[in-house]
């Protein structure tokens, strides 16, 4: 039995949930996993998954084999990567992930990094915050781009990198379209925001979450016209004219030169959020995550919070939204 390869087959059982998916996703047939987990098992002599018509979790003993798997799956990548890599090249994947909101930010940092260290591969994914944490503490991700206030558990250390900043955006008339992405000379209050027929995030999203305090804050509870998990189906429903939407700076950076948006940004109160890179206090770091620490540093990086995220400075000026 090859046991770090059962091993891996384990850790993507647990994050598909499905034997099927789970062989597909190692490039094996399903009876191929079924087998190397029934292998695993017997080395082991204990029953690691619970067995119906279909996966139905883990056993205990299951539960502490996956952490094990984890910790031998990410030391044999450490191992990968001081192997094929040095110091100034450093190779291998870096799992990266962000709350949806600040994907944007976390593409163009993944981004630099690729033009800084071509051997590295990012790999990205939108999560919740939740499940970043989780990720992060079970050691599924070795970075993640979210939230500070979000986090509980004390082995994730938070590096701040900018404060998010919200914008009413909204579709512009026909006959006003411009050919940049506007705002008001004088920001617009979250009671006059209220007015509009609001497409948000849904109520999971912290975003929404920040979103409706911010609207209590002045005495005023929104019921969404639309809600969706997705940004790109936000944007998409403001595009189309009929909605507007409360959006971070690092979304509206997105679509600032896309003909047709305007965008104001709120006051009474002004609201920022601290957006942070987070990880794992670790003893034993990859080649790959010190590169994108080192990253995190270097002005390079911090011009592109400045100018991509956060208090937005390059929009002109439009006329207040139509109610």
């Amino acid at each position: 039995m090859n046991l770090l390869a059962a091993m891996r087959y384990l850790v993507a059982l647990d994050e598909h949930r499905h034997f099927g998916r789970a062989a597909q996703a190692c490039h094996i047939t399903q009876p191929a996993l079924s087998n190397a987990l029934r292998a695993l098992e017997r080395e082991f002599s204990v029953v690691i998954v619970q067995r119906g018509r279909a996966y139905a979790g883990l056993t205990h003993e299951g539960r502490a084999v996956l952490a094990t798997a984890r910790r031998m799956l990410r030391d044999n990548e450490v191992l990968r990567q001081e192997l094929r890599g040095t110091e100034l090249a450093p190779q291998g994947r870096l799992r990266m992930a962000a709350v949806p909101t600040a994907m944007p930010m976390l593409l163009r940092f993944a981004s630099l990094l690729r033009q800084q260290h071509p051997g590295l591969v990012p790999a990205l994914h939108a999560m919740s915050s939740p499940d970043i944490e989780r990720g992060l503490e079970e050691l599924s991700l070795d970075l993640a781009l979210g939230y500070s206030d979000r986090i509980r558990r004390p082995r994730t250390h938070c590096a701040p990198q900018y404060q998010e900043h919200y914008y009413l955006l909204q579709s512009a008339p026909a006959r006003a379209c411009v050919a940049d992405t506007l705002h008001a000379a004088e920001p617009l209050t979250w009671v006059q925001a209220a007015q509009q027929p609001l497409c948000l995030l849904t109520p999971d999203m912290h975003n929404r979450q920040i979103v409706e305090r911010s609207f209590l804050a002045v005495g005023v509870l929104v019921q969404a016209a639309m809600e969706t998990n997705s940004v790109q189906a936000l944007l998409q429903a403001v595009g189309e004219g009929q909605m507007a939407s409360i959006v971070p700076g690092a979304v509206l950076a997105t679509v600032r030169h896309t003909p047709g948006l305007r965008a104001w940004p709120l006051a009474e109160p002004v609201v920022v959020s601290e957006v942070a890179f987070l990880y794992q206090q670790s003893q034993q770091t990859m080649p790959a995550m010190e590169a994108a620490r080192a990253l995190m540093a270097l002005d390079e990086w911090q011009q592109q919070c400045l100018q991509h995220a956060g208090a937005l400075q390059a929009l002109a000026t439009a006329p207040p939204p139509q109610p």
